[in-house]
């Protein structure tokens, strides 16, 4: 295993198939392309996360949250700049259906949307009168609602926000598309972190990072059923993470989860797998604790994963789904 790990990401030229990609189930196998490598596209930030892929401007966003700011690495020529600075120490980003960008600050405690013409509108900072914790990830449902995790990280130290004390429960939120009102969805997660819904949007899948300080405790991505399109019931665990920790994670065309797994040490760090019936398919190994992922390219069949002080990137045979 440690060949994996072992690699000068600057110099070395990789044997295809690459070894960094371990396959446990067969099933992986018609994802992974056998002339496709793990490339280090960007390294410099101090802790990457929530990349969103823009297909109509050829770039990815994502977010450098200690150094306050979102990056932006560019397709045409793979450079790097800064999309945005200061950015509230930005976390989980995303596009709504009119492909505007919305953003969860971890120092502003608040959700955002950043409009055509640049200006920003507040979408939550607050629920029954106290503010919100530090919204982390953030997803949109086919009907336009926006779906976020308020695990509060961002006000635990100053690092990745304000050291702040909590005002309300570690919950997951739903913003109506028309009226913007905010709903309380569910409460039963210590930690919800990375969320994602089903190709069908019948389901939802969350992470449950509330174990991470915790030996011997389950690190799960939980599941749950979708009813009228706003409410969560019949929560059933999905997989078990191990030692590693579920981040942030893309759901494939076929319903395949492509998780971060993170903190689990050399070997046990990169992107994990699983099938629609929870299932570990296979892993792919990277030398950093990974974040979060997503799907781009002109085919949304480029991985891009965002870990530790990097960010990553890996041609598949699978598709994102459309979100």
């Amino acid at each position: 295993m440690n060949r994996k790990m072992n690699r000068d990401w600057e110099n070395d030229v990789i044997r295809y198939p690459d070894p960094a990609i371990e396959v446990n189930d067969n099933r992986l196998r018609p994802y992974i392309l056998g002339s496709a490598t793990v490339q280090r596209l960007y390294t410099g930030a101090r802790w990457t996360e929530g990349p969103v892929w823009f297909g109509d401007g050829r770039y990815l966003l994502f977010s450098d949250i200690p150094n306050n700011r979102i990056l932006r690495w560019n397709e045409t020529d793979e450079s790097v700049d800064e999309y945005r600075t200061p950015s509230n120490n930005s976390n989980g980003n995303t596009r709504d259906r009119q492909g505007r960008l919305v953003t969860c600050e971890h120092g502003s405690r608040r959700v955002t949307r950043t409009e055509h013409d640049g200006s920003i509108t507040v979408l939550a900072d607050k629920f029954d009168g106290k503010q919100l914790n530090a919204p982390n990830d953030v997803v949109v449902h086919e009907d336009g609602a926006i779906w976020f995790t308020d695990p509060g990280y961002g006000i635990i130290w100053n690092y990745e926000g304000n050291k702040a004390p909590f005002e309300l429960d570690t919950c997951v939120y739903r913003i109506d598309p028309e009226s913007l009102q905010m709903t309380m969805v569910t409460d039963t997660l210590e930690k919800p972190n990375g969320l994602g819904f089903s190709v069908d949007y019948r389901q939802l899948y969350i992470s449950d990072t509330g174990a991470s300080h915790k030996p011997g405790h389950p690190k799960t991505i939980e599941l749950f059923d979708i009813v009228d399109s706003s409410k969560l019931t019949n929560q059933r665990t999905f997989c078990d993470m191990g030692d590693s920790m579920s981040d942030g994670f893309r759901i494939d065309v076929d319903d395949n989860i492509w998780t971060s797994a993170g903190w689990a040490g050399e070997g046990g760090d990169g992107v994990v797998i699983f099938s629609p019936d929870g299932d570990r398919l296979g892993m792919i190994h990277l030398p950093e604790p990974v974040s979060n992922l997503c799907f781009g390219g002109v085919k949304r069949n480029r991985l891009f994963i965002t870990a530790g002080q990097s960010l990553y990137s890996l041609y598949t045979d699978a598709q994102g789904a459309p979100y």
